[in-house]
């Protein structure tokens, strides 16, 4: 997408997801509106103000990811067009259109839950599940990339595909704004899984230095949440076990639903989007609850 063009129908589809990437940004208390004084659905999206060259950016490692409740309601409605989530992303090829995203949803939340880092490589698709794989090409360029499929979009009529402003730029048409593209989905099941992964990966750095994957890293105030619960002493006994299974902090917080008090019961801050993916399949695996990702 270039500076003159909107990412079309993406807040009125996600806000029927639950967690979508137009999550309010703070507001001027005079005129209500956001601090720049600009309504959200009259921005222009974009790149930075200044280009900043991403080609060097770390490549995705692909992993295999739980797929969670967040982001796959199935089927959901757009500007009067119903998407059906697929059941799962093998198999999954097709051509046409890609465009990208920017500043316009960069820092706000994915359909997912997460939070979209436009410097990230990572993407919005339609019907695949969140989160998924996919090998990106550029059918003008023979370039390829994977990115990280954990957002829905773009419902623009024969566009497949929104990529991150540094996928779009690996891809080599951030100046075009659109690009003919092939997508594959890559099969979970061929992907080792996150906890793997992760494992190797410390294994190797007790040796040497990794490079840290910048594809990865979350915000600062990420974290998984296992539960909410009514009862304190339950929420208490299950961040006792989840403290004793997990090198993370654990911790209770209430909050108040409908007059009622909850207690949310969430591993972290966590860092790397791998470690949140290794934490979340491990605490299914053990039955200790159904984790979401949230960012306060």
């Amino acid at each position: 997408m270039t500076k003159t063009l909107f990412r079309l129908g993406t807040a009125c589809a996600l806000a029927m997801l639950g967690a979508c990437s137009t999550a309010p940004l703070p507001k001027d208390s005079q005129t209500g509106n956001e601090k720049n004084d600009v309504p959200f659905d009259q921005l222009r999206d974009s790149g930075p103000d200044v280009p900043v060259d991403m080609l060097a950016t770390p490549e995705v490692t692909p992993v295999r990811e739980p797929i969670g409740v967040a982001g796959n309601k199935s089927p959901y409605v757009v500007a009067g067009v119903k998407y059906r989530v697929l059941q799962g992303a093998k198999g999954y090829k097709e051509r046409g259109h890609a465009s990208w995203y920017g500043t316009k949803f960069h820092g706000r939340k994915t359909a997912n839950g997460e939070v979209y880092n436009m410097y990230a490589m990572s993407a919005a698709h339609k019907t695949l599940p969140l989160p998924s794989y996919a090998k990106v090409t550029n059918l003008d360029n023979g370039r390829s990339i994977i990115v990280r499929v954990n957002d829905r979009g773009p419902f623009v009529p024969g566009r497949i595909i929104d990529l991150s402003y540094t996928a779009a730029q690996k891809l080599g048409y951030v100046d075009k704004g659109v690009a003919r593209v092939e997508v594959v989905a890559l099969d979970p099941d061929s992907l080792p899984s996150a906890t793997e992964t992760l494992a190797v990966e410390k294994d190797a750095a007790a040796r040497q230095a990794l490079p840290e994957d910048a594809s990865f890293k979350l915000p600062p105030n990420t974290f998984l949440q296992v539960g909410a619960y009514s009862s304190s002493s339950q929420a208490e006994e299950i961040r006792k076990q989840l403290a004793a299974a997990f090198g993370y902090p654990v911790s209770v917080s209430p909050v108040k639903r409908s007059g009622k008090t909850l207690y949310r019961v969430r591993i972290g801050p966590i860092a790397q989007q791998r470690a949140l993916a290794a934490l979340r399949e491990s605490v299914e695996q053990k039955s200790l609850g159904q984790p979401q990702v949230v960012v306060d």
